[in-house]
């Protein structure tokens, strides 16, 4: 089962910030990677799902002329916008996967970073053809995921990165691919292109 709304209501109620993204040494070592591990150095039209309360998002920002960044919880985007309102090219949006993605022209970048354990394998996939449908040709798609086990958790972060390697040859080509931490406080990142096919 894919987690619903309500999952993220009351983790946001809970906490402002719940995976402590704007505190971690960790989160901000995965973030410093994830620039890294970007191909191009700069990007026309950028698309970030499951942006939380916005501290990778203003990174992210000074890579791209525009920005867009969804999130499932109108508390987190309230967050996120208030973080980043001195970033004019940042929109943010309301949004989930698989079903409620933008449309409108491709993007040439979409980073999907700790969002897609929490679905099923079944809207996985859909959402997985659901970001290829608005990647444009040689735009960079962005995985980056936790890899220990959550019980809450639908998938590991382990899992769906399978899910995503397999289409390789089949819209996607390979690009990078790298592993940190353990199995107590781990994440991989894989970096993909899309192709004509």
């Amino acid at each position: 089962m894919t987690l619903p709304p309500e999952y993220f209501e009351d983790v946001y109620t809970a906490n402002e910030d719940p995976w402590d993204f704007a505190t971690s040494p960790y989160e901000a070592a995965k973030y410093a990677r994830t620039l890294a591990a970007l191909p191009r150095e700069s990007y026309h039209r950028a698309l970030e799902v499951g942006c939380s309360i916005g501290v990778l998002t203003g990174q992210l920002a000074g890579r791209a002329d525009e920005l867009l960044a969804l999130d499932i919880n109108e508390q987190a985007l309230a967050r996120a916008r208030a973080r980043n309102a001195d970033r004019p090219n940042i929109h943010f949006q309301q949004g989930q996967l698989p079903d409620r993605l933008p449309d409108g022209p491709p993007f040439d970048l979409i980073v999907l970073s700790e969002v897609l354990y929490y679905l099923s394998p079944a809207d996985l996939d859909r959402a997985l053809d659901a970001v290829l449908a608005r990647l444009e040709p040689q735009g960079t798609l962005m995985l980056v995921h936790w890899t220990p086990f959550v019980p809450d958790y639908p998938q590991t972060g382990d899992a769906v990165h399978t899910a995503a390697l397999a289409r390789v040859g089949r819209g996607l080509e390979h690009l990078h691919a790298e592993r940190h931490g353990d199995e107590q406080q781990g994440y991989r990142l894989d970096v993909f292109v899309r192709t004509e096919d």
